[in-house]
This record gives structure tokens, sequence and C-alpha cells, in this order.
């Protein structure tokens, strides 16, 4: 069993991930002055789908 796999099935972790995820994005756009706001969202999924936390997908059991 691998890293990411420990990290798929523990939810907790994943829940503070999405809130550091959310609060760099936030940063960033914030510093650009939302200048790259969709290049920094497509980023934040693809990092997060990478980690197998697509928002996008219901929550598995």
């Amino acid at each position: 069993m691998g890293i990411f796999d420990r990290f798929k099935s523990n939810k907790a972790a994943q829940e503070k991930t999405k809130g550091m995820s959310d609060a760099a994005e936030k940063k960033v756009n914030e510093k650009t002055g939302n200048k790259y706001e969709s290049q920094v969202d497509q980023a934040q999924q693809k990092a997060e789908g990478a980690m197998g936390m697509d928002r996008d997908r219901p929550e598995q059991p």
C-alpha cells in the first residue's frame, strides 16, 4: 500500500488538505489580483484529482 493509497482512505487528511488547497488558491488569486483565476482553479482541480480528491465526484463509502 503506497502513501497515496493511505491518503485516499484517510478522510480527515483529505478535509485538512482541501482547506489548505483552498487557502493557497485564495492567496495566489489575491497576489495576482484574480488575473489568473481560471488557471489557478484548473491547477487546483488537477492537483486534487491526482490525490483522489475530486470535488465533483460524490464521496465514496
